[in-house]
């Protein structure tokens, strides 16, 4: 069996931060999401994956190289614009070569992986398998809707009035015969290919679709609120350890991870939180459910369930720092330059609260 992960689309939901880097590599408890599913694959037994790429093509490759990092061999295959998953998946027929495949989306996170249900793909056969969980507000997603003996009947793309509130999980399993939906069906209104139109064409052609519902956590990490809420899972179930320097004036509560390089200094760390490579932490204070990636500096502040991301720095801020996503090789500091005033270079689509 192969994999086919989605790593293009723009992430216009997670801008600014998204308008300069890819938002499958935005870090989940100092790891970004894409990792998370190159370790499910490589875990499941999979090892030759084709990964779809757009306009962030060079990143993607530059962080996954050529996947020996996971034991896998990497095939990227560039998309000319994200026309739909049901485009991907066309695009990808000849990397498939007629074996079945996973299809994996690239921002989002199945932390019980994907190995039981690889397993049972392989047993049961079907032509395609379709993952679904309960959700309140389905309208954000491809919509399944269940016979009563459990059978997939329609799915739905986005509908703006839902039949039911089963959501499609962002992986499919599929066989060769996906290719002959791909090609049969049409772009909807939104000028796309929609994976739910092609997996309907296989119901409507009599192929058998097995549903199967995730009963643990899934997140797809498009929006602020969903990262927050992914890093502050995952944190949960992390093991505390130091292999940074903590002196001891500093004191950690509770789960905490101290990676290799991080000095902290007069400082109070509750978590679950962790500090990434190099991280430089003084005299402040880090709050629960607190991503730290490498290369920052906290100094002189408070902040608490958020994500800091490489290389940024927040510099004696008076007030609290909370349910935050902090970009790459950002400065937030307090000026002492007269008259006082807030001081903002945003990009576009910011959102800004100040009390």
């Amino acid at each position: 069996m192969k994999g086919l992960v989605l790593s293009g689309g723009k992430g216009t939901r997670l801008r600014p931060i998204t308008h300069t880097s890819a938002k499958q590599l935005v870090p989940v408890a100092n790891k970004p999401i894409l990792f998370y599913v190159m370790e499910n694959l490589a875990e499941a037994g999979i090892r030759d994956v084709g990964v779809i790429v757009g306009d962030t093509a060079a990143e993607i490759e530059a962080a996954c190289g050529d996947g020996s990092a996971w034991g896998l061999k990497l095939t990227y295959i560039p998309q000319e614009a994200p026309l739909g998953l049901a485009h991907a998946v066309k695009i990808a027929e000849d990397f498939v070569a007629g074996e079945p495949f996973v299809m994996y989306l690239g921002d989002n996170l199945l932390p019980g992986g994907i190995k039981p249900l690889v397993q049972e793909f392989a047993e049961r056969k079907p032509e395609a398998m379709i993952l679904l969980t309960s959700v309140p507000d389905p309208q954000r997603f491809g919509v399944a809707v269940l016979t009563d003996d459990g059978r997939v009947q329609t799915l739905e793309e986005k509908p703006e009035s839902p039949r039911s509130d089963l959501a499609l999980v962002g992986v499919y399993l599929f066989t060769k015969h996906i290719f002959e939906a791909v090609n049969a069906i049409n772009p909807s209104a939104r000028g796309e290919l929609e994976i739910t139109d092609a997996i309907q064409w296989l119901i409507d052609q009599g192929r058998e679709v097995l549903p199967h519902l995730v009963t643990g956590w899934w997140k797809d990490t498009g929006k602020l609120e969903d990262m927050l809420e992914a890093n502050r899972i995952v944190l949960e179930g992390a093991r505390a350890s130091n292999s940074g320097d903590v002196d001891s004036e500093s004191k950690l509560i509770g789960t905490v991870v101290i990676e290799e390089g991080a000095v902290v200094k007069r400082s109070l760390i509750r978590g679950p939180a962790i500090i990434g490579k190099g991280a430089l932490i003084e005299d402040a204070y880090i709050g629960p459910f607190t991503s730290i990636y490498f290369g920052c500096h906290i100094r002189g502040s408070e902040i608490e369930h958020s994500i800091v991301l490489e290389n940024s720095s927040i510099l004696d801020i008076e007030g609290k720092v909370a349910d935050s996503l902090i970009g790459k090789d950002v400065v937030v500091t307090r000026t002492s330059v007269r008259p006082h005033a807030y001081k903002l270079s945003l990009g576009d689509h910011s959102r800004v609260e100040v009390i």
